[in-house]
């Protein structure tokens, strides 16, 4: 493939149907909007694995918009017509181009249209013809869709959870473009689904785990001639669009037979254990009395339900209510998004005393405000860079932010959400989380990257949310049921299998 030309691109985010802030362009600002040439200066992440890739096989790229933010409401109308209309733009600009890779999620949302995903696909398919190769990478929380298998080449999944791998999978995406460029392959998709519609806590694809062993047994197909790539997918519970499911999708060498075959096998799997997939939860107060009884050691809290890295607006105060009402005298440490409250502070000062109403502005569908009163013991302009993960190695901003005390409660509040990875956050205040007993975790699984070696006891809490451990409470408008796990048993069901089309589709425009 050396000097292919191959464009890159891409709008990266997860978006929540029943809570959170619309995302907007600042969102995006917040975090990654490379445009142009700012794109080939990405070193990690996805699109940093797909650069490395396509410079080692001499490809000349053609960058486009990428754009990625922390999971939040659905985009705005706005905000996609113009990501969206900017990168479409620069790609009819710059044709004829040999191939396309998408860095996406598969999981985002737009306020007026539902699906981004196969939509920003199908809209570079029009742009390029029906010849064009285009790979798009994904998280393995995407709800993937018709429109993405039929009008993409190759759909590939990160492989870990927590996401450790996002490098690793755009070096997946950009070789599989790569070697059909070079005509090497002929990818033949197949994505097999069942209506399993659990939430994250048991999603872990290390160690022991329903999940784990699914991916381990779906990765293991990869041993097979001519299977090109295996993706597992958890969809992501807190979409609310037709036709959700999780299981798998397997990308053969031109053989469609097999490829279902195998996608249906996932699927299966996936059903059998969807029973260890669900969560079991706990109210704040029984597990703080439970906690209390445990020595040495972490106890964690996790408020699964106000999850920033699930759309969630992260202004939930409910399991700090329950800690104050606890009387609780071991540290403690509570996250909260609260812009007028992290303000406030501010104008006080360190050390003074302040009284503000914390909590449940900024979403507040989800409870009501608590008046606490607390000594602002550390101020900050919130600006942190991860150490792994998604963003490994990019800056983030929490905007200003404040430690409040309130009695042996230490409360972070910022102005802005941010992805949890591991504790960069409160180590960005000075704060070091060993010496607190209990520590309130805004994320269902990546609590573990932090706290996974010291913990002596977690627990999954049971709070209002738009992120909840378990969506059998949830009020779906558009998933129709049957479904797990409203739905234990569904007679009769078998997996839901999409098929593509691209050798087929390239063969015709050959052909004309």
């Amino acid at each position: 493939m050396t000097r292919s030309r191959v464009a890159i691109g891409g709008i990266l985010t997860e978006c929540n149907h029943f809570g959170g802030i619309l995302t907007d362009m600042a969102r995006f600002e917040q975090y990654e909007l490379c445009r142009g040439e700012q794109i080939m200066q990405i070193e990690s992440g996805v699109v940093g694995g797909m650069l490395q890739v396509m410079r080692d096989r001499g490809a000349r790229m053609v960058p486009l918009v990428y754009a990625s933010t922390c999971p939040g409401g659905p985009l705005t109308a706005s905000c996609y017509s113009t990501l969206k209309t900017e990168l479409l733009d620069r790609l009819r600009g710059r044709l004829p181009v040999d191939g396309v890779l998408l860095a996406q999620h598969g999981a985002a949302a737009v306020e007026d249209i539902g699906e981004l995903d196969g939509d920003l696909v199908g809209a570079v398919r029009d742009v390029v013809g029906p010849a064009v190769p285009i790979v798009a990478t994904l998280d393995l929380h995407a709800h993937v869709t018709a429109q993405m298998v039929r009008h993409a080449d190759a759909l590939l999944a990160w492989e870990t959870y927590p996401h450790r791998d996002a490098f690793t999978t755009g070096q997946r995406g950009a070789r599989m473009l790569a070697d059909i460029l070079d005509a090497k392959i002929r990818p033949t998709m197949a994505m097999a689904m069942v209506p399993v519609i659990v939430g994250g806590v048991h999603g872990s694809t290390e160690g022991d785990g329903p999940f784990a062993d699914i991916m381990r047994a779906a990765k293991s197909n990869e041993q097979q001639a001519g299977v090109l790539s295996t993706s597992v997918f958890l969809v992501y519970p807190y979409h609310d669009l037709p036709e959700m499911g999780g299981g798998g999708l397997v990308i053969t060498d031109d053989d469609m037979d097999r490829a279902v075959l195998l996608a249906r096998e996932i699927a299966e799997q996936f059903w059998a254990r969807r029973f260890d997939l669900e969560a079991q939860v706990v109210t704040p107060h029984n597990a703080i009395a439970r906690g209390s009884k445990i020595e040495g050691g972490h106890v964690l809290l996790v408020e699964a339900a106000d999850c920033c890295g699930g759309g969630a607006a992260g202004d939930s105060v409910a399991t700090l209510s329950a800690l104050l009402e606890a009387k609780v005298e071991e540290p403690c440490l509570v996250p909260v998004v609260d812009p007028d409250a992290a303000a406030a502070c501010h104008r006080a000062g360190e050390g003074r005393t302040v009284t503000v109403d914390l909590g449940h502005k900024l979403d507040s569908r989800w409870g009501r405000p608590i008046r606490v009163k607390g000594q602002v013991s550390k101020l900050s302009d919130g600006t942190f860079r991860y150490a792994g993960g998604i963003w490994d190695n990019v800056e983030a901003d929490m905007g200003p932010s404040a430690l409040l005390s309130c009695g042996a409660v230490g409360v972070l509040i910022t102005t802005h959400a941010t992805y949890d990875w591991a504790d960069e956050q409160f180590r960005a205040m000075g704060i070091d989380p060993a010496a607190a007993k209990f520590i309130v975790a805004k994320n269902p699984m990546n609590f573990r990257i932090a706290y996974g070696e010291t913990a002596k006891a977690t627990f999954i809490l049971d709070t209002p949310g738009p992120t909840p451990a378990t969506v059998r409470h949830v009020r779906f408008k558009n998933l129709k049921r049957p479904y797990f796990p409203l739905d234990e048993q569904i007679p009769g069901l078998v997996p839901n299998v999409l098929c593509s089309h691209s050798a087929d589709r390239r063969a015709r425009a050959f052909e004309l």
